[in-house]
């Protein structure tokens, strides 16, 4: 049996205490956030979806909810959804261009051809866009 890393095994221990947290307190969203970025850390991207739609749905208004979950559709290449997941958070304040535009998680929809479609709607971010050089090495961590 292959041994798993430490990193892995401290992620899976925070996973096990948030779900035990979450059967307590299903709605605390202190819980529910760090348990969703732990689920997409950990490749879980179906379980990070689930997390962040039921986040979407207690804070409708709240930008980097909505971020999260464009995030969370891109990864699993929903770019559709993930479009209008990231419209919604744009559209509510989210303002972290540069943190968009080199975000990992949001790498499927940026490649593609919606994204650029996407992009027109938003001057200043397709301006910023244009500008940017890719940053292949960066891996910023989720926006939870």
């Amino acid at each position: 049996m292959a041994r798993r890393s430490k990193t892995d095994q401290l992620l899976d221990f925070e996973i096990s205490f948030y779900e035990k947290l979450l059967r307590v307190y299903p709605q605390f969203v202190d819980v529910l956030t760090p348990l969703g970025d732990a689920y997409t850390r950990r490749g879980l991207y179906e379980k990070g979806l689930e997390i962040d739609l039921r986040l979407a749905q207690m804070r409708q208004k709240d930008p980097v909810t909505w971020y999260n979950l464009a995030c969370s559709y891109s990864l699993l290449n929903r770019l559709d959804d993930a479009l209008v997941a990231l419209r919604r958070a744009l559209e509510l304040g989210y303002a972290d261009a540069e943190y968009l535009l080199q975000d990992p998680d949001l790498l499927n929809l940026r490649q593609s051809p919606q994204y650029r479609q996407f992009l027109t709607a938003f001057p200043d971010l397709a301006a910023k866009s244009s500008q940017a050089a890719p940053r292949p090495s960066a891996q910023p961590e989720r926006t939870n």
